[in-house]
């Protein structure tokens, strides 16, 4: 009898320490990226937020042009309960949000490594027999940087978001985990899906990695790749970076078919946020901010990864990108 005893007892305290070697090894796997600290000041590339333009006149140059896409107007009258305010068009890149893509679902670098509880079933990547894929889950959190360091943002050109807030996670998506159902929020990718389309994305690689990416050309990513289907499927082998690019892509469009994300630029999107279901590619630009950050320009959608990606990561130490992305903001800056 006491024999027995002995035996479940040692069974159960094997057990114990296999589940708290496996807890030990899960939270190693989370790595805090300490983004809310002093790399709000030493990560971020400050510079990006130009250029400046203020009543269609460039106060502060940048390291390129705004897109063709931007507003052309100089000044501007929005709606106010019936009354036209008049006011002038102000244009200017800000820190708008944060996306993150963990090694392990439900893990946030962004918010100190904590777990925020989901399906560990997709850690990193996985093999789908002979064709080699990876998967990542992502988060997705609003970054009103301007506005959470007290900075110049004008209370007529922010879209009501005031701090870090988790916006989005895939691990409540089922889109994000299955292509085929993904295919019904986009049925025009049917019309892609041949050579032909294919062959016209090396010229958008081109037009990104040279300055902006060609929003005719809404199927592809420049030189990440394809943007359908709209899932965190990525078929090949590229590397973390250029991964996690061609998702992050993939996100923005998804968000926008969904009315999550809003289009910022242009003489349509002076006064709000319009509602466009197709992805705005000029509309963005990304820089690092974790494991390595870009602090000098950032990288629009499909520049090429040799130009701005190399030695970002740090295997073994710190693998899990954390990209801030930039977005034109166009408003009416209303007197």
């Amino acid at each position: 009898m006491i024999r027995h005893i002995v035996k479940k007892l040692t069974v159960a305290l094997s057990v114990c320490a296999s589940l708290s070697i496996a807890s030990i090894a899960q939270a190693e796997l989370c790595e805090d990226a300490e983004i809310i600290g002093t790399a709000l000041i030493t990560d971020v590339c400050w510079d990006c937020m130009f250029p400046l333009k203020i009543a269609g006149v460039t106060l502060v140059p940048g390291d390129r042009s705004n897109p063709p896409g931007g507003a052309t107007a100089e000044i501007c009258a929005c709606d106010n309960n019936g009354i036209p305010e008049p006011g002038i068009v102000m244009s200017m890149w800000e820190p708008a949000r944060l996306v993150e893509f963990p090694r392990q679902a439900g893990c946030s670098p962004t918010l100190g490594g904590v777990q925020i509880g989901a399906d560990s079933n997709y850690i990193g990547g996985k093999d789908q027999g002979p064709i080699e894929s990876s998967f990542y889950h992502y988060h997705y959190f609003s970054f009103p940087l301007f506005m959470i360091m007290q900075l110049f943002s004008p209370s007529s050109c922010h879209d009501g978001y005031l701090d870090l807030d988790l916006m989005y996670l895939s691990e409540v998506d089922p889109t994000w985990n299955n292509s085929e159902l993904a295919f019904f929020l986009t049925p025009e990718s049917a019309m892609v899906a041949n050579p032909i389309a294919g062959a016209a994305c090396p010229a958008d690689a081109v037009a990104a990695t040279a300055g902006w990416p060609l929003d005719s050309l809404y199927w592809c990513s420049g030189s990440w790749g394809s943007l359908y289907p709209l899932s965190g499927n990525n078929y090949g082998s590229h590397g973390v970076v250029r991964s996690t690019s061609l998702l992050k892509s993939r996100i923005l469009a998804s968000l926008h078919r969904k009315g999550f994300a809003r289009k910022t630029m242009g003489n349509g999107a002076l006064c709000e946020p319009s509602i466009h279901p197709m992805l705005p590619k000029s509309q963005y630009k990304f820089s690092m901010m974790y494991p390595r950050a870009e602090t000098s320009r950032a990288h629009v959608m499909g520049e090429s990864v040799v130009r701005w990606g190399l030695g970002r990561t740090i295997p073994g130490a710190a693998s899990t990108p954390i990209y801030l992305t930039w977005r034109l903001n166009d408003c009416c800056n209303t007197l």
